[in-house]
């Protein structure tokens, strides 16, 4: 049995070494990939988004492939294709950056529908279907994907559909002052996540995710949780409310920060504090109220004011 509360301590130590004066932002992504989820960093250009996926990825002793999403890349580039073998007198499948353990797709929304689309099988159910065959991906699976706002030019948004297969959105900010310089001092010769070396095995992090899901939730706090996702569906400010894969997804997010914070039981803070991350890109603001945009800080300001409205458990 690995000790958890150690290794994911030393894992979030070692991702402190680049990313620097972000614990929190640490803290949640560290839970994303705990709670065998997907995760989706979106922030200006220059923040670290990049950084943060190399980092993790690299402090795990687990395959690494990075993706840099264009407007020209087809699905192909992603899962793979079957090429014909000369020598076997067969079509041979030659899997494609997909099959690793951490894939960072790289500024995904400036690729078409199409090509995101080819995603969602692997998010979903951690295999790729090609040929009428069927591929399982090795585990740990985690998509990290960056994107920049849809305001900049050349940008496709994602869709709904894609957007619920990410158990968090995340923003990494600004650094402060003191540790923006830090990261000037640092030499530029090589990439920062470069420096860190890997601390876990694949096998350690299994483990750990098997943990999560045995972290206990109690029925008060389920019924906690259910409440503040049919309030989504029933807010007059919300066109589309949270669906049960979005339910689920809290549910496990708050097992994993449970487990990251030494716990093996849930509290309502747990809940209350990932709602605004794991569930502010699954609604949709109405039209009708004059909101055009579903920009990170209206969605998440409504999820806050459901948190107001909704009782929490004693």
């Amino acid at each position: 049995m690995v000790n958890s509360s150690q290794s994911i301590k030393s894992l979030q130590d070692n991702i402190a070494q680049v990313i620097k004066g972000k614990p929190q932002v640490i803290e949640m992504a560290v839970v994303c990939l705990l709670a065998r989820g997907h995760l989706l960093i979106e922030d200006v250009p220059g923040v670290g988004k990049t950084t943060l996926a190399h980092s993790l990825a690299r402090s795990l002793d687990c395959s690494f492939k990075r993706i840099q999403f264009t407007s020209d890349l087809l699905p192909s580039d992603i899962v793979g294709i079957s090429m014909f073998n000369r020598q076997k007198q067969a079509f041979e499948f030659m899997p494609g950056p997909l099959f690793a353990n951490i894939v960072l797709a790289d500024e995904i929304n400036r690729t078409t529908p199409k090509t995101q689309s080819s995603l969602l099988e692997a998010m979903s159910e951690s295999q790729i279907s090609v040929d009428n065959q069927t591929y399982p991906l090795q585990q740990p699976f985690m998509v990290i994907a960056t994107q920049n706002p849809a305001e900049y030019h050349g940008t496709f948004p994602l869709p709904e559909s894609q957007l619920d297969r990410f158990l968090m959105r995340l923003r990494i900010g600004y650094p402060t002052p003191d540790e923006e310089k830090k990261v000037l001092d640092r030499p530029q010769l090589l990439h920062p996540a470069d420096e860190i070396q890997p601390v876990l095995s694949a096998q350690h992090i299994v483990d750990l995710q098997a943990q999560a899901e045995k972290v206990r939730m109690e029925d008060s706090l389920m019924d906690y949780l259910l409440a503040i996702v049919l309030a989504t569906r029933h807010n007059e400010l919300l066109s589309l409310g949270v669906s049960t894969r979005g339910a689920l997804a809290l549910c496990r997010a708050a097992k994993a920060l449970a487990l990251v914070r030494d716990r093996a039981y849930c509290l309502p803070e747990d809940i209350k504090e990932l709602a605004p991350t794991v569930l502010s890109h699954r609604v949709m603001l109405s039209r009708s109220q004059g909101m055009r945009t579903n920009t990170v800080e209206h969605t998440e300001q409504v999820i806050q004011d459901i948190l107001e409205t909704v009782p929490v458990p004693v």
